[in-house]
């Protein structure tokens, strides 16, 4: 039995009332965006008329025009239940949101029965889409990498499995064939993301440059990286700036984060070098060419690989949850996270091994700005897996 996300209840209860909302599932690739929409119109037993924006024909809001006028024929042809019309990657039709707007305050006129289902995977365009027409018509279905105890409850895995390869339910059961899991993250994920959502999202002048700093930005996951120092190592010319917007790009699409230093000023934020994190591990850990024993007994790597999982659950939470995730050094006292959520922070700390019982960085930094909270994940603190399996905003709470 195919195993039903969390959302399946939210997506299934907003298209089974009387009063709905245009219903936008958004997310990164191969996360089961599809999927869910697929269980869902099983369990609801209506009609659907489902087409995806990949077709070559579309090219045009002419080409969503027409679909949605096919699936209006099955609602009215379904008078009393009505039908679904689901269209994948809408983002790529230029001016989607126009026509989607126009059909369905149409419709809304008329009293035509038809369900709005939009699929997308580039945060940015969805998000420009949704902000310029689709005001007070919409609700947000949000879709994620997948969490611990998901991947726990559908495939099985233990910590030492997640912590490693991460959440992405497609390569689950490519782990045993390290060679083909490494070929699916590479190609399927990371490629694909890259060349179909981060470069058309917007204009891009040196997409290899971007490439490289995704590359050099995972392998330094949890460790601070300056963009002065990546354009040493990068093979191109560019500077700060562009580094900096394409290190947002990635953070978009929910692929790789530059987390800002945590000031307290946010001009002296935006000064710091950034600490590269990570949205899933198996970003991190496929390109390495390791396996988890290899990485396991390498103390130094297997700590940051913990630190990232803990990062990417916090990064997962932030976008539901709408707090900050920052990080803080002074010197040589660091805290690896500092959560803010409105003006409450919660400092936290994460080790992978035994450790004295003095954190003289949390020390330092609730000297400095008095955090309500400080927490130590890991050993002689919050257990990881405990941690890992709970929504972060349960966890701050």
């Amino acid at each position: 039995m195919a195993y039903i996300r969390p959302q399946h209840a939210v997506l299934l209860k907003r298209l089974s009332g009387p009063r709905y909302f245009i219903q936008v599932v958004a997310g990164p690739r191969q996360v089961g965006k599809s999927t869910l929409v697929h269980q869902v119109l099983k369990d609801l037993g209506l009609e659907a008329h489902t087409v995806s924006a990949d077709d070559p024909e579309a090219q045009s809001t002419a080409w969503i025009a027409r679909e949605w006028d096919m699936a209006r024929i099955l609602a009215q042809r379904n008078k009393r239940k009505g039908a679904v019309l689901v269209i994948d990657e809408v983002q790529k039709v230029p001016r989607w949101s126009d026509v989607v707007k126009a059909r369905w305050d149409e419709d809304s006129r008329k009293g035509i029965k038809l369900k709005v289902v939009l699929l997308g995977s580039s945060p940015l365009l969805m998000q420009q889409g949704l902000q310029e027409s689709m005001a007070g018509r919409f609700e947000l279905v949000r879709m994620q990498q997948w969490s611990f105890a998901e991947m726990q409850e559908a495939f099985g895995w233990d910590l030492d499995r997640y912590v490693f390869h991460g959440g992405y339910p497609g390569a689950a059961r490519l782990i045993r064939d390290l060679p083909r899991w490494r070929s699916y993250m590479r190609d399927t994920l990371i490629e694909t993301s890259i060349a179909r959502d981060v470069l058309q999202m917007t204009r891009v002048d040196k997409p290899a440059l971007l490439r490289r700093l995704f590359e050099l930005g995972c392998n330094y996951s949890g460790q601070e990286l300056s963009y002065t120092k990546m354009l040493g190592q990068l093979q191109d010319a560019g500077n700060t700036t562009t580094l900096s917007w394409y290190g947002e790009l990635t953070s978009q699409v929910g692929l790789l984060t530059p987390m800002q230093k945590y000031a307290g000023q946010q001009v002296r934020r935006r000064a710091s070098s950034p600490k590269w994190m990570v949205h899933d591990t198996g970003l991190m850990t496929a390109p390495m060419g390791i396996s988890l024993a290899m990485a396991k007994k390498d103390p130094a790597l297997w700590g940051r690989i913990v630190e990232s999982a803990v990062g990417a659950h916090l990064l997962r939470g932030a976008r539901e949850q709408g707090y900050e995730v920052y990080y803080w050094r002074d010197g040589t006292h660091e805290v690896d996270f500092v959560v803010q959520r409105g003006r409450k922070l919660t400092a936290i700390e994460v080790k992978s091994a035994r450790i004295p019982s003095a954190l003289p960085g949390m020390s330092a930094f609730h000297e400095a700005f008095k955090p309500a909270r400080s927490l130590l994940i890991g050993e002689g603190g919050i257990d990881l897996a405990g941690f890992l399996l709970k929504p972060a905003s349960v966890v701050l709470a």
